[in-house]
């Protein structure tokens, strides 16, 4: 049994002094005061995750993805969903295995828990595609049938304008797994008929999609109007901080999503003002970790500590339906951050293991 005390960032935003006694659960939370300054968050939960530094997930062999769990734990993040890209389904099913090993042989507490697939394509607009390749696949026929049979699969990003969208949908929920809004160039009518289908987030908010405009709201409006989780890529570069106050102040807390669209930086991949970009300066993803969008959010943006926390832990947590992590209550696995007076990381628990 180890104990902790500091400030507690709580599942409805606020921040209390108290202590955590910890196993490989969170055996008790007692609220007390106490002298320590650090700041105890439920353990970040990212949902895409394309790689970092030279470590990627398409085309990666399981122990490779191993080896990016180990990673994002060591930078602050407790759980995540690696993500594929558009790619034929030959690939996106060869990546679909090497998950599904590297999770059977991931022991508890071996950094960052591979939670399953997130796939950011292949149905998606061909002129939102950013920098994924041109696909022509609909969410139809044998080509939707062969991502429902992915073992790994828990989350889909899809165009919700694209030929069988509804039946798509509702197949995928079906089966248990999420769907997300996303590279699409929808309108407000057909983002709004996909969340009533049963659509519950939007892919990196405001990216790869229709632009808000005052008389054609689109995607983005949709999210930010509706019941679904908006999640974004809080990194400066993405989204600009005016905007994301606007979603923050028009969505709430309880419903927006951090999330890294880390990738790694191989072949034609650079890190350049501030983001992961191609040679011609496109957007490519991001280089941030969790605890660098939580404090960019809080320092940037003006959410609290306690807010912030909920972005990346607790929300992402209640879209995944995981009932034993993203909160700091009895019961729940003692995966949890230590962030120092100024946001800084100082401390990493994995199911109550603290990290060297």
């Amino acid at each position: 049994m180890r104990r902790l005390a500091g400030l507690l960032a709580l599942a409805d935003g606020s921040i209390r002094p108290g202590r955590i006694s910890i196993s490989g659960r969170i055996e008790a939370v007692a609220m007390s005061p106490t002298r320590s300054a650090d700041l105890i968050l439920p353990g970040p939960i990212d949902l895409q995750v394309n790689g970092a530094a030279r470590l990627r997930v398409a085309g990666a062999p399981p122990e490779e993805l191993l080896a990016l769990a180990r990673l994002l734990a060591r930078e602050g993040t407790t759980a995540f969903l690696p993500t594929v890209i558009t790619a034929p389904l030959e690939r996106i099913e060869a990546a679909d295995r090497a998950i599904v090993a590297a999770r059977e042989h991931q022991g508890d507490g071996e950094g960052a828990a591979i939670l399953g697939m997130h796939l950011e394509g292949p149905f998606i607009a061909p002129a939102r595609r950013g920098v994924h390749p041109r696909s022509t696949l609909k969410p139809a026929g044998e080509a939707l049938r062969r991502v429902i049979r992915l073992e790994s699969l828990r989350l889909v990003t899809l165009a919700p304008e694209l030929a069988g969208a509804r039946a798509a949908i509702a197949a995928l929920v079906r089966r248990g797994i999420v769907v997300s809004l996303g590279h699409s160039g929808a309108t407000l009518e057909q983002a709004d008929a996909a969340i009533g289908w049963g659509a519950r987030m939007g892919t990196h908010l405001f990216n790869a999609m229709r632009p808000m405009h005052h008389r054609d709201p689109g995607l983005a409006a949709a999210l930010i109007g509706s019941e679904a989780y908006a999640a974004v890529i809080p990194d400066g570069v993405h989204v600009h901080p005016a905007m994301l106050r606007i979603a923050v102040r028009a969505r709430g807390v309880t419903g927006m999503i951090l999330t890294t669209d880390r990738v790694p930086l191989t072949g034609r991949v650079r890190a350049k003002a501030g983001a992961a970009r191609l040679a011609d300066g496109r957007l490519a993803g991001s280089i941030i970790t969790m605890v660098d969008g939580i404090r960019w959010m809080v320092e940037r943006v003006g959410v609290s500590r306690g807010d912030a926390a909920r972005m990346a832990a607790t929300n992402p947590a209640a879209l995944l339906r995981l009932d034993d992590r993203g909160r700091i209550e009895p019961g729940r696995r003692a995966d949890l951050i230590v962030l120092d007076r100024e946001l800084k990381l100082k401390a990493v628990f994995i199911g109550g293991r603290e990290l060297n």
